[in-house]
């Protein structure tokens, strides 16, 4: 379960010592080791075969080899960050990659010659190195970086020696990097922990006593984050920091969470940033502001001040315009994010993509203030475009992404240089991101960064599919997933695989869990349905106050399109989606019996107990339902999968992290009981370390497909075996 998009506004940080109870959560990656646990009285879910087996009969060895496999998870490399220099003569990246050994991501920094395709690392080779910015004259490189189980220190490098500085020794991470223009200072946010005041003052215990931890009282609003568990108490900050070295300076002292990066005006003076400094901020999770602060003084004046979210300021270069992102509150689910551009004292706003019906995500003025490069997404996919100070926008390239590995998402960024010229992610359905960089319209992939591995795989092939929606005959895109080796005399087990948000979209995108469960010889179907982001205002709000929905119609509709294909076995057919995904897909076995099995993953059962146990239950109960539970109970009831569990006859597995804080794991052990208690074959996989990205560990990607096959395989009615034991999770 994701926010609608808006511009985003950082919760308060993580916490920095061992939580109050239980384990320690995790800093977005969980910390333990990949381990599962089926809580069924039943007996013990069949082991899961390796992930390269078929779902045919008679496979032939040879192909099962040169499908893609569960330990080529690790092998899986993708680009981030992509920064083109104020020349547009080199590209830095971060690289990131997968440890076996640590089950973990890492990344490093890879620089690109634009002209010659020279490749090479940067930094030490013991460094997590990210977020890499040149300076504004292109001769250094600031970027966040630590060694293995330290801290995140501030780092610059001179980029014609190779020297390389440690700018600080913070405690807390630094983020949202930003040169002064003369490039003599960095800005950068960072949190700043305060201390609560005790409820209660225990006595002292006698020496060599060993009594237990003492209570932890909790009176914060938000006091957990999904991906970061316990909140310590305290507030992101900006702080200022000579590039010579010296002590960070803290320039804002306010409560409520900052959004992204600030902008420096060019006289190096002032930053624009954005904020929720509301006196309701914790209530009103949506109303930031942009400021401007005064770096001589300390002095912040707003330049918004309207209901809504404004966010993602950058100043023009010339200093006279300020271009930011936000919408006027209207509390719907879906609100499309427009591009505003304002005069620098806050004055005459105006919207520049009034008649673009997509939400924009990223802004950068060019070099000549002009015009602004953004990416939004259209229909799956996400473009970078143009537009022009008079609205005129023009679409430069697509295949944007490919930084979400485990699922077809978008995501992924790009950066533009003086020229023009812009570097960013680059991915097709057959490969996660690489670095592309664009001039205009002409666009070239500077890197192959998994052509090592996939380069002699045989992928499933992806196709488009567009049919009519069964109740009122709208136009659904989605894709189709067909093993390799596809033969369409064939026919095939159908697996259904919804996304989550819902608030977002999938699309012709590299995903490795729909790859390997290709592989493992199904034809797979994702789709977009109603509510899906990137088909504009209103298609995403037919889901506004009705989820879920008719969006049922929409995917039974879209399997009942693929059956007409005809290599697909309508007698084997099953389910499964994680986080709005798990809805739909405890919905829809509430609804119809026409699935073999299903897994729901990370679900919302209940919208009442939800909303009350969610880490976001200010704006869940704000923007998704008409009232509070306990106003409108109905309201609630009908929408909840729960409420259909008298219906259930298929065989449904539950799969949720233990530390998801967005859709938490008692809304999924909610329902396993329920279908205990109602006789229907059920198991409950519960990944211990594991939030809401339950994939977010190699291991745990690999542990998913895995289970969801096995119950799936359970099924079948023709479960093939391999002797690969290499190949299956253990």
């Amino acid at each position: 379960m994701v926010l609608p998009h808006a511009p985003a506004l950082r919760p308060p940080r993580r916490e920095r010592r061992p939580p109050r109870r239980g384990r320690r959560p995790g800093r977005g990656l969980p910390y333990a080791l990949l381990a599962m646990c089926l809580l069924a009285a039943a007996p013990p879910l069949a082991a899961a075969p390796p992930l390269a087996a078929s779902a045919q009969t008679d496979e032939d060895p040879a192909a099962a080899a040169r499908r893609l496999r569960a330990l080529d998870v690790f092998e899986l490399e993708y680009a981030a960050d992509p920064r083109i220099s104020p020349d547009g003569k080199w590209v830095v990246y971060a690289r990131s990659s997968m440890d076996v050994m640590t089950d973990r991501r890492r990344s490093r920094l890879w620089l690109l010659d634009t002209d010659q395709g020279d490749h090479r690392p940067l930094g030490a080779d013991d460094r997590n190195a990210t977020s890499p910015r040149w300076s504004p004259d292109g001769t250094r490189l600031a970027y966040v970086s630590s060694t293995e189980g330290g801290s995140s220190q501030l780092h610059v490098r001179w980029m014609d020696s190779g020297q390389v500085a440690v700018l600080t020794q913070l405690t807390e991470a630094p983020r949202s990097l930003a040169w002064s223009p003369d490039g003599r200072s960095l800005a950068f946010a960072m949190h700043v922990p305060s201390e609560p005041e005790p409820l209660a003052t225990m006595p002292r215990p006698p020496e060599g006593a060993e009594w237990a931890e003492p209570p932890q009282v909790i009176r914060q609003h938000n006091y957990r984050s999904d991906g970061d568990g316990y909140l310590d108490a305290g507030d992101d900050q900006l702080f200022v920091l000579p590039v010579e070295g010296g002590t960070p300076r803290q320039l804002t002292f306010g409560r409520g969470p900052l959004g992204g990066a600030p902008s420096w005006t060019p006289d190096g003076r002032a930053l624009v940033f954005s904020a929720n400094r509301e006196d309701d901020w914790e209530h009103d999770p949506r109303d930031s502001e942009v400021y401007e602060l005064r770096l001589e003084d300390g002095a912040m004046s707003p330049l918004t001040d309207r209901q809504g979210p404004d966010g993602s300021p950058v100043v023009s270069p010339e200093g006279t315009q300020v271009a930011y992102l936000g919408f006027d509150d209207r509390e719907q689910g879906y609100q499309l994010t427009r591009l505003y551009v304002m005069d620098r004292d806050g004055g005459n706003p105006r919207v520049l993509t009034p008649d673009l019906d997509r939400s924009i995500d990223h802004a950068v003025w060019s070099a000549d203030g002009r015009s602004l490069f953004v990416q939004y997404d259209d229909q799956g996919d996400t473009n970078v475009a143009r537009v022009g100070l008079d609205g005129e926008t023009r679409v430069l390239s697509g295949d944007l992404g490919g930084t979400s590995l485990g699922r077809p998402y978008g995501g992924g960024s790009f950066t533009v240089a003086d020229d023009g010229s812009y570097a960013f992610t680059y991915s097709r359905p057959d490969r996660p991101a690489d670095v592309a960089i664009g001039r205009e319209t002409n666009v070239a992939v500077l890197t192959a960064l998994n052509e090592d591995l996939l380069g002699h795989k045989q992928l499933g092939t992806v196709e488009e599919i567009r049919y009519p929606s069964s109740f009122d005959g709208r136009e659904i895109q989605g894709w189709i997933v067909k093993p390799p080796d596809f033969d369409p005399k064939q026919r095939y087990p159908l697996l259904l695989e919804i996304h989550g948000g819902p608030f977002a979209n999938y699309g012709p995108r590299f995903a490795a869990e729909i790859q390997l469960f290709a592989a493992a010889g199904y034809v797979v179907l994702y789709t977009n349905p109603r509510g899906s982001t990137s088909y504009g205002e209103e298609f995403g709000n037919l889901i506004h106050h009705a989820y879920p929905g008719h969006d049922y119609d929409d995917l039974m509709s879209g399997v009942d399109a693929v059956i007409a294909e005809g290599y697909v076995d309508p007698d084997r057919l099953f389910v499964t989606g994680g986080s709005g995904g798990g809805v739909l897909t405890s919905w829809i076995v509430g609804k119809t019996d026409r699935f073999r099995a299903a897994v729901v993953a990370k679900p919302v059962i209940n919208w009442a107990s939800f909303v009350l146990t969610a880490d976001a239950y200010s704006f869940f109960t704000r923007y998704w339902f008409p009232a509070a539970p306990w106003e409108a109970p109905e309201h609630y009831w009908e929408r909840s999968p729960l409420s259909l569990v008298g219906n259930v006859t298929t065989p449904t597995m539950l799969l949720t992290g233990e530390s998801d804080y967005r859709t938490p794991i008692s809304e999924s052990e909610q329902y396993y009981q329920a279908l205990k208690l109602r006789g229907v074959d059920t198991a409950l996989v519960r990944m211990p370390g594991a939030s809401h990205g339950i994939a977010a560990r190699p291991s745990q990607l690999i542990g998913k497909v895995a289970h969801i096959l096995a119950w799936f395989e359970s099924y079948s009615g023709d479960r093939t075996t391999d002797d690969e034991a290499g190949d299956t999770p253990r």
